[in-house]
């Protein structure tokens, strides 16, 4: 299969490294190691600072981890790797590992590799590859994670294979993932690909095709063994209000910050209406039976 040539535009990735360059303190907290979603436990304590978004940015990727049953001693590839973070987290809290991160966009693999150093009894790898044509032998991996990136691939179902393939037999697949209401999904599909809306695309495109039926479908078929599929999207919610005031707040785009932080809005809405959900899914390929 042909890779992807090109990496995928996302505007807010432009943003993100700006601030970083300028030196910007509220982004290099919130996101200059994990550019994802916060989990809060109890969402009604969310704080309004920059930490309290870092450590919920960091919960969400132990939730990731523990969904894949990680633990030390293993090989695991994280697919969408972005600026390293779950691989840090990895580095920091497991041992003996074969941690390896892979990703389309260059600026992003430039920022992990001076970021993240691995211990002295861990290995560290990072690819510039695309995650639907992984360049890795069968059965190379232990665990495969893609924290909230899946919904840029061009197709979800060719990484799930991709993933399964690399897996060994009893190795597990995490991920997160927007996932729309199964009565909302045409018209989320139909938003996501109006060209009229494209000035509002600053997270790239993004494919809310999928719903959780779906995901347990196609994943039945490609052969894998359902583990988990958590809704966890009270859980996220506040990332929205952070993510509003940091956009606000930021002169750097000037111009497209009414209209984001409008769109952030209408985000907030679908998500607290249950329209639009974040989901935490585990799928294992299964292990040969013994006997």
């Amino acid at each position: 299969m042909r890779a992807m040539t090109q990496s995928p535009l996302l505007p807010y990735f432009d943003f993100i490294l700006a601030m970083l360059s300028q030196e910007n303190r509220a982004v290099e907290t919130c996101f200059g190691r994990h550019v994802h979603f916060g989990y809060w436990s109890n969402p009604k304590e969310a704080g309004a600072d920059e930490g309290d978004y870092a450590r919920a940015a960091e919960r969400l990727t132990r939730e990731l981890c523990e969904a894949g049953s990680i633990a030390s001693g293993e090989s695991v590839l994280d697919a969408g790797c972005g600026f390293g973070g779950t691989l840090t987290h990895l580095n920091e809290n497991y041992r003996n590992m074969r941690l390896v991160g892979i990703n389309l966009e260059s600026r992003q693999l430039d920022r992990a590799r001076r970021l993240v150093h691995a211990m002295p009894d861990n290995r560290l790898e990072f690819h510039h590859g695309d995650a639907c044509a992984l360049p890795f032998a069968d059965a190379s991996f232990d665990r495969v994670l893609a924290v909230e990136c899946v919904f840029h691939f061009p197709s979800r179902e060719q990484f799930l294979r991709e993933a399964f393939r690399v897996l060994k037999p009893g190795g597990t697949l995490a991920l997160s993932d927007f996932l729309p209401a199964r009565l909302f999904r045409p018209l989320a599909v139909a938003a996501t690909e109006a060209p009229m809306l494209a000035r509002f695309q600053y997270f790239g495109r993004c494919n809310l095709g999928y719903t959780a039926a779906t995901y347990r479908s196609v994943a039945s078929q490609i052969g894998y063994e359902p583990v988990l599929a958590r809704n966890v999207t009270r859980n996220v919610l506040p990332t929205y209000q952070h993510l509003k005031h940091l956009l606000a707040g930021a002169a750097a785009i000037e111009g497209i910050t009414g209209p984001i932080v409008r769109f952030m809005d209408a985000l907030r809405f679908l998500s607290g209406a249950g329209l639009l959900n974040y989901y935490v899914v585990g799928l294992r390929k299964p292990a040969p039976k013994s006997g």
